[in-house]
């Protein structure tokens, strides 16, 4: 059949686009089965936790009402772990209290008392450590924490011991083989994690502590009693180092640093942006071989010898957004998704080079997905990176003489990475003859610290400059409409979005997802994580106020000319409302057209079925409104 691009006829409905859309936050080894947690969009986005045994089918082990999520430095990671008896230890969505459930209790029983919240559980040797964040005193305070497991801090905040405590913050912790010292990674409350980040190892006895230098620094882990292994960014990528740990001298004398060395250096990063707490990127085997997840625009995953050199590179279904979970012998449990495979949990034996579906996964249709391109187009700046996913649907013959309509989408962070995977949203579009250009600008990860450095103190500027680049592109190479190309981005990606709208003479209208308008208004209302943000991206304040203001949409927003739909989260704690409000009434007090959708209950970023389902039919009504297509039920 034929049918105009944008109006081809799709099986995928925003039902069905909701319905398996589903987050999965780690995934562990433990009391004989494999367990891991996953969002119920149906249930206001609830995380809970499930268990498989051997090839059974998987059971729910945190029922309703209970949620796995935690709340620390708002973006959370890391509410769960499991004891090898089956005991489930997690952080509650809704009080931010660890609970411990028994096997065959009927209820939890809760671990902290109210007040401050938890997350990055990690069990180790029947310890349960943990990122504690307190946000009630002036200045906030931040810690990594020793929980009782018995339920004696319940009702008594000061039994949760704080190893390694202030205002600044705190990510893996980790417990050496002989159980007397912990490794964290710390970083000051003026910085970012990518910014400047190093690594603590803390004396359990008597708090004595030893720097690790570093760049910045992720993922500790304990090779040895003395050793220890991480991943920096020292040489412009992030890549794994060895930490070699000196004795602790007798009080009062200064711990030497840690003595470091490069280990399997490559071209490529075994890091990203450490927004979620618990991701993993490299895990060490049983045998003494590590596991390296390694990203130059997509994933790959490496394996090493115990001196760090390659063995091989596994041949593997996934290749986007990957996270390392747990390990037991030769296998590990890994998350993430694909360009031919849907978001899932996998379980890789390593020798074998055999990865199974624990969980979601599933391969998709070529005829639907053909997979997406890599392209790279010229900008001001220096090259920019994009992963172009064409329109696909078997039924359909394209019109020869048109071109299709296309977004252009902006990732958000800024400090972030699209890794050219399927997408559920993307599909949704594509499959109803709408392209997806997915655009790297420069400041994302996975191309190197040179490549994310080019939006220092250029938000606004560079990441403006290089989607207007791609877009151009696309309609120079003769991929896209010229007329229908459209701009979509959420959080840092809305912020551009706008931006680029202000600047205009490419996109044809805009889609902005909770986006930043107002650079001091965010500067004002934006949590502790990203309170400082800004003073990289832009410039800090008072000093930089001035391009604050030239550099903000709401400033311009007189320039802009074409619809907007603008989408928000009503309980968005990181980029508020009043951010999306603001360009609202600026663009009403003008007459120009747009669409304002304020969805109760939601956070920043969507998670409840019903968002989703009314978000995607929105932003569809709203392309066909403005490109004059009709889409077809």
């Amino acid at each position: 059949m034929s049918a105009a691009y944008g109006s081809w006829p799709s099986p995928l409905s925003a039902a069905a686009l909701a319905a398996a859309g589903i987050r999965i936050d780690g995934a562990q080894y433990a009391a004989g089965g494999i367990w891991w947690s996953e969002s119920v969009p149906a249930e206001r986005g609830r995380m809970r936790v499930l268990r498989q045994d051997a090839d059974g089918p998987a059971q729910e082990v945190l029922p309703a009402p209970w949620n796995a999520r935690s709340r620390v430095h708002e973006y959370g990671g890391g509410a769960w772990t499991v004891a090898d008896d089956g005991t489930l230890f997690f952080v509650d969505g809704d009080d931010q209290r660890v609970h411990r459930w028994d096997p065959g209790a009927d209820v939890p029983v809760p671990l902290t008392a109210a007040g401050a919240q938890y997350g990055g559980l990690r069990l180790q040797q029947g310890r349960l450590f943990a990122v504690r964040e307190d946000l009630r005193p002036t200045p906030h305070e931040r810690a990594i924490a020793e929980i009782p497991v018995d339920g004696s801090a319940a009702d008594d905040d000061a039994a949760v011991r704080r190893i390694r405590s202030g205002s600044g913050f705190f990510a893996h912790p980790a417990l050496s083989p002989d159980g007397t010292r912990l490794a964290v990674v710390e970083w000051g409350e003026t910085r970012m994690p990518w910014e400047a980040a190093i690594g603590v190892v803390a004396n359990l006895a008597d708090g004595a502590h030893s720097a690790i230098p570093a760049r910045a620094a992720l993922q500790l882990e304990w090779i040895s009693d003395d050793e220890l292994l991480f991943a920096d960014d020292a040489t412009g990528r992030w890549n794994l180092h060895r930490a070699r740990i000196g004795v602790q001298p007798e009080p009062p004398a200064p711990a030497p640093p840690a003595v470091t060395e490069p280990f399997a250096p490559a071209d490529a990063d075994t890091g990203g942006g450490l927004w979620v707490l618990g991701q993993r990127w490299f895990r060490i085997l049983d045998d003494g071989r590590i596991l390296a997840i390694r990203t130059n625009g997509s994933d790959t995953l490496a394996l090493l010898d115990p001196d760090g050199a390659l063995l091989r590179e596994l041949d593997v279904p996934f290749d986007a957004d990957l996270s390392l979970e747990d390990t037991h012998g030769s296998r590990v449990l890994v998350t993430g998704q694909g360009r031919r495979v849907t978001p899932g949990l996998w379980e890789l034996d390593v020798d074998a080079g055999v990865a199974r579906t624990i969980r979601g996964g599933d391969p998709v249709d070529p005829a639907w997905v053909p997979g997406a391109r890599s392209v790279t187009f010229d900008g001001p700046h220096g090259p920019v990176h994009a992963f172009d996913h064409a329109p696909a649907n078997p039924h359909v013959d394209a019109d020869p003489d048109a071109l299709p309509p296309y977004i252009v989408q902006v990732h958000g962070g800024p400090t972030a990475h699209s890794a050219g995977a399927q997408a559920g949203w993307i599909t949704y579009f594509t499959s109803r003859g709408i392209g997806v250009l997915d655009v790297n600008y420069g400041g994302s990860t996975g191309y190197g610290r040179d490549y994310r450095a080019r939006l220092d103190g250029q938000w606004g500027v560079v990441d403006v400059d290089d989607v207007l680049a791609a877009a151009q592109g696309l309609a120079d190479a003769g991929i896209a409409d010229p007329a229908r190309i459209a701009i979509r981005g959420g959080s840092a990606g809305g912020w551009t979005v706008l931006s680029a709208l202000v600047r205009g003479g490419v996109f044809a209208a805009g889609i902005d997802r909770y986006g930043v308008a107002d650079l001091r208004l965010l500067a004002q209302e934006t949590h502790d994580f990203e309170r400082h943000y800004l003073d990289g991206l832009v410039g800090p304040l008072p000093e930089a106020e001035q391009t604050y203001i030239d550099r903000s949409p709401l400033t311009h927003a007189d320039r802009i000319d074409v619809p907007v739909l603008i989408l928000q989260g009503a309980d968005d704690a990181v980029v508020p409302p009043s951010q999306s409000e603001a360009i609202r009434d600026a663009l009403a007090a003008r007459g120009v057209r747009h669409e304002y959708l304020l969805f109760p209950g939601e956070g920043h970023g969507f998670r409840q079925a019903d968002t989703v389902i009314a978000a995607a039919e929105a932003e569809l009504r709203f392309l066909g409104s403005v490109f004059g297509f009709e889409p077809t039920p």
